[in-house]
Formats: C-alpha cells, structure tokens, sequence
C-alpha cells in the first residue's frame, strides 16, 4: 500500500497500519497535527479500492462526500473549539441506517436508488461526534439474514476466507473494520446482527441495552420494534465505550428511547474486574457447541479467573429456547413493516424475507401476545440472574464462519436444527435471547477455531450495565489482546 509521510512527530506510517489504529488515536493524531482528516481519509479510501473487490463489504462508497466532509474537519481543527469525540475519524455506516443525500438500499432492490432527505436519529449523533462517514456497508434484505447477500449487490466475503461470510446482518461492516478498511463503524442488531459478524469476523461488536440508542429513522420513520437496535463495532473496546457514550441518550421522537442519563463507560473502563461475581454457560442449558468454540471459551473462562473474578458455572436453562419466543415477535413484525411489500412485490423480495412474512401471516394476535408474555418470564429470570452476578459469559455462536449459503449440517454432538427462514439457527443459538431481554450484550474475539476463523466470547451484563460489559470486556482485551493477528484480506 501507499506510504504517507504524516506532518508531525510520529513516524511514517503506511496506510494498513494506520487504519488499525484505534479511532481515537487517529483523532488524536489529526488535533495534534500530525495528520489531517483528508490524508486519513485518503488512506482509507485508498484501502477500500484496494481490497473491496475482494470482500464486497460497502454498498456504496461516497468518495466525493467523504473528502468534502473531511475538508470541513480541518477547517474546524484549524478554527479551534470543541471538537467531537471521532473529529476527522473515518468511519462506516451500515445501510440500513438512513443518510441524508446518500443513497440508502436497505439491502432491498425496492430502494436500490433512494436517496433519503432525512438522516437517522445514529447518523445524526454521528456526524455530531465529527466523524466522516466513507459510505454504506453490506447488509441482507433488511437485516434479514445470518448471512450478508442480497438482490441489491454481491455477497460479502469474510476477510479471513474469503470463500465463507461474515456474518449478518451487519457483515459489510465487520468486514470494513477486520480489513482495516476503517476503525469504527456502526451496526444494528435484532437477533445477533452485531455481535455475530463480530464474532466471525474477529472483531468487537457491542449491543446496547434496548432503548439506550434511539431508532428514530428509517422508511417507517418510527415504528415498534421489540428486538432491534444500534450499535458500535470497532476494533478496540474503548472506542466502543466513547461510541456509546457519544450516541445514547433520550430522542424525543423515539418513544421507546431511554430518559435516565446512561452510566458513563469511560472513568472506570480500565479498572478490571478483581473481585466481580461472573457466571458462565456453555449451552445455556439448551445449545449444542463444535469443540473447537468450547476450547475457546473455556480459555476465556479461565482469563476471567485469572483477572481475579470469582467465576462459577450459571445455572442457566433455558426451556423453551428463547428462539420459540423470538421468531414469532420477529416475523410478526415483518408483516406489519413489509407486508405490503410481499403482496405488492414479491418478486423484488428475497426469499427470507418472504418466508418470514409468511410465517408471520400465520400467527394469530393470541400467538403474538403468548411471545411477549414469554418474554417477559425471560426478561424477569435474567433480572434475578444479574442479582447473583455482574455478568455472565456464554460462546457467541456454535461454529465458526461456514462457507456461502452451506451451514453446518451438524453442530457439537447432533444434527443441527431446521432451518427457519433458511437461517441455521443450531448454529448461532446464543444471540436472540438477549435481544428479546434487552440486556446489553458484546462479542470479543477470544480464539481461533476450524480453518483458523475466529471465535467469538459474548459478554452479557444487567439491565442498562452497558459500563460493566464493557470494563469486563476492556479487561479481557488487555488480558488477551488480538489486534496484532490480521486476517489474510488486510
């Protein structure tokens, strides 16, 4: 890659490792002048034309608006006064988030050339935090998939192997920050959207306690959603941690959005986790896991107990799968949002999403409300859980990263479950519990399994602890860092 020689004190960096830098340290860079936000964007943009071909992992790259964008950053950083916590830091948002002037698919041929007037309430907060947004990242039909492929453009590659996925929905995102096209990007997470392209792409990726990021935004502007929300992904926990602290807070046109001012992550990120109560399950007393994943995690589980955390065995069973209460929520709200678009365009739709829909047309009002209730037992089993312990550890998934559109036909010691939608849910069983619960959620890379993919660690914490994920989560990265291994596309 191209050499840029920076204008201050620090060495002369090339652009790969420069764009493995955390976002913070290149926002330090660009105060203190020792690079502007046009070089870095440069470089990052000079890494998407590199590799992009090779992963697929943005929709559409706004070159032209990027540069003008971190054009007005040096001006500002010329000018003095406050700056944004990301000021001239590149960053990647994933396209179902709504950009103003910038075309938003939504991974739907329906919107393959819609160009909102209006940004979502995440893309406000981050331009307000000064980062310059390269362009729209790969993403399923809506978010629709564990996987990253749509009618809209090529499926994305996982930058590992390029000849499996990475994840869904919030693929094309994982796999900008793991190719070090970018350090920070956004994500939204319904089911694991995040957290499992985090995982597979060997990457962090943190879910926020329901609510804590508004969702104002999108085709239905506002509009119920029990399960859904955004979040950061990065390539460092502490640019997670200035991320969520920069995008929480209440909106007022999200009813559903938080009022209390959240627990600020930052002051006590790097304080460990010595004398914390921690549980961890490896099946959640329902799941198969490969061996490879078990390894893994039973290493994580053990850098916990060296940290100086009293860890034991939660008894967690959960019964029925958290995923019988999940599906009919989720598919009852793909009627409600794209119902219209099944009957009026089929042919435009995949077919997860058509499956969905179809499913959900089957469920009655009783069906619906019988999940919400038992959601609701969940949601109280964990709350005394977390009464018990400050967080609680399980795998992130089942199996690591499987080649295209061939899931693994069996996972640990049986046959995988049937498939819903096309979707392997014996594979990624870990994930939707958290979302119908609300808890926060985050996915750290803690191993590498078959193939050399990595292995995800999910690290749950209470109702709005999003600080305690995340301390506990900074103390493993310190304990047992993973920047320094970069995958083959980087």
């Amino acid at each position: 890659m191209a050499r840029r020689a920076l204008t201050g004190r620090r060495p002369s960096l090339n652009d790969r490792d420069l764009m493995f830098l955390p976002g913070r340290v290149q926002r330090q860079m660009i105060v203190r002048g020792e690079i502007s936000s046009v070089e870095l964007t440069q470089a990052a943009l000079r890494r998407i034309k590199a590799l992009d071909k090779k992963l697929n992992a943005f929709i559409t790259l706004d070159e032209a608006g990027s540069l003008k964008a971190a054009k007005a950053a040096d001006s500002a950083q010329a000018k003095g006064g406050d700056l944004g916590v990301f000021h001239g830091v590149p960053i990647s948002v994933k396209d179902l988030e709504t950009t103003k002037g910038l075309r938003t698919t939504l991974g739907c041929k329906v919107y393959r050339d819609w160009v909102p007037d209006f940004d979502s309430v995440v893309v406000e907060r981050v331009r307000k935090m000064g980062a310059i947004i390269l362009g729209k990242t790969n993403t399923p039909e809506f978010g629709n998939r564990e996987e990253t492929y749509s009618q809209v453009h090529a499926a994305c590659n996982n930058p590992w192997d390029v000849k499996r996925h990475p994840g869904g929905s919030s693929g094309g995102a994982a796999a900008s920050i793991a190719s070090g096209m970018c350090a920070i990007a956004t994500g939204t997470d319904g089911g694991g959207s995040v957290r499992l392209p985090a995982s597979f792409c060997g990457i962090f990726g943190h879910k926020p306690t329901h609510g804590r990021w508004p969702r104002y935004g999108g085709v239905a502007k506002m509009a119920l959603n029990p399960t859904s929300t955004s979040g950061p992904m990065t390539n460092d926990v502490a640019d997670a941690a200035l991320m969520m602290q920069a995008i929480s807070g209440h909106d007022r046109r999200d009813s559903g959005s938080l009022r209390g001012v959240p627990p600020d992550p930052v002051p006590d990120l790097n304080n460990g986790v010595r004398g914390w109560r921690i549980g961890y399950s490896l099946d959640m007393g329902f799941a198969q896991v490969n061996d490879d994943v078990a390894a893994a995690f039973e290493g994580a589980v053990k850098a916990f107990e060296e940290l100086g955390a009293k860890v034991s065995k939660a008894p967690m069973k959960f019964d029925p799968p958290p995923r019988d209460y999940w599906w009919p929520v989720w598919c009852g709200n793909q009627v409600a949002m794209y119902g219209a678009l099944a009957e009026e365009r089929p042919h435009d739709l995949m077919d997860y999403t058509l499956d969905m829909v179809k499913h959900g047309r089957t469920l009655t009002a009783a069906d619906f409300t019988r999940a919400m209730r038992q959601a609701e037992i969940h949601r109280l089993m964990l709350h005394q859980m977390f009464e018990e312990y400050d967080i609680i550890l399980t795998p992130g998934h089942a199996a690591v990263a499987w080649p295209h559109r061939q899931p693994p036909k069996q996972v640990g010691r049986v046959q995988a479950d049937g498939q819903l939608a096309g979707i392997s849910y014996g594979a990624i069983p870990f994930t939707m519990e958290f979302n119908i619960s609300w808890h926060p959620a985050s996915s750290i890379p803690c191993g590498f399994g078959e193939g050399g993919m990595p292995v995800g660690l999910q690290v749950v914490g209470a109702h709005d602890r999003d600080d305690m994920v995340l301390r506990a989560c900074r103390a493993f990265e310190l304990a047992r860092p993973w920047v320094q291994k970069r995958p083959a596309v980087s």
